[in-house]
């Protein structure tokens, strides 16, 4: 990608953020969007996986691309070997490829899109991950009765946490900071 294209990118990501801080502030006020039907949530998979597609051609990368809708939302998953590069440490490039992918969805449809990638299945290798750490947090809490802070993460990565502390009694869980270095907490209920 060329150095315009990607400053076009970031100003645009920019007015996004903008904008969604505006939606936020008058949310109250604002009727809510209808939901969008499997139709077009599948449509969203289809512009994403010709994106990424696209992107696999450019660095000249093997991988087949499966497209879908999964509880209410796009899903693409691109499985292949060699596609490390496309997850990055932690899964931080492949963060940064779903929210260019998001992009490239709102600029063809003028709606925001919830699209989930996954690359290489990293998505459920680290939810499993994050499944055991949100188990031990809860353990711990239980038995020391002291809330436990975990390490900063991602949005994705809270929301697989969160979902395991609430399905545990006796125990619950928040988000505090700020992005990059949002973490949960989990304390006694």
């Amino acid at each position: 990608m060329d150095d315009v294209a990607v400053e076009d990118l970031a100003e645009t990501e920019t007015e996004k953020a903008a904008a969604e801080s505006e939606e936020g502030a008058d949310e109250a006020a604002a009727p809510k969007r209808k939901a969008a039907s499997d139709a077009d949530l599948f449509r969203q998979s289809e512009i994403a996986a010709d994106y990424i597609e696209g992107l696999l051609d450019i660095l000249d990368a093997d991988g087949d691309i499966d497209e879908l809708v999964s509880a209410g939302r796009p899903v693409v998953e691109v499985v292949g070997s060699r596609l490390q590069s496309l997850v990055g440490p932690r899964g931080a490039t492949l963060e940064a490829l779903q929210e260019l992918t998001r992009l490239a969805i709102f600029k063809q449809t003028g709606e925001p899109s919830r699209l989930l990638l996954d690359v290489g299945g990293y998505r459920d290798q680290r939810r499993k991950e994050l499944g055991a750490l949100a188990k031990n947090a809860v353990e711990k809490v239980k038995q020391h009765g002291e809330a436990v802070k975990l390490e900063p993460m991602s949005a994705f990565e809270r929301k697989c946490v969160h979902d395991v502390v609430n399905a545990s009694a006796g125990v619950q869980s928040e988000s505090e900071g700020v992005e990059p270095n949002r973490r949960i907490v989990v304390r006694p209920a």
